[in-house]
């Protein structure tokens, strides 16, 4: 995936929401179709944004940095994609 420019209206608008720089593309790019976001930058002003952007299922789960994918984390994402 090629990760466009933000338009510097987009760009306001997310630091004025708190928004991860690829919330938006995500969106956009998912079009309505469920898709799965893992990162450790994840939070709520992009769980709040997505719930309301995005017509589909979307997982947004966050890991920490420092530790990386672990069971838990396979576990959430085979649970979400089995519900599926």
């Amino acid at each position: 995936m090629n990760w466009p420019e933000p338009s510097d209206e987009h760009e306001r608008e997310d630091q004025w929401f708190g928004l991860h720089w690829k919330t938006r593309t995500l969106v956009n790019w998912a079009a309505g179709r469920p898709f799965a976001w893992v990162d450790d930058e994840i939070t709520d002003a992009d769980r709040d944004w997505v719930s309301t952007h995005h017509s589909g299922r979307a997982l947004l789960h966050h890991v920490e940095s420092f530790r990386g994918l672990a069971d838990e984390d396979f576990a959430a994402l085979d649970q979400w994609l089995r519900a599926l």
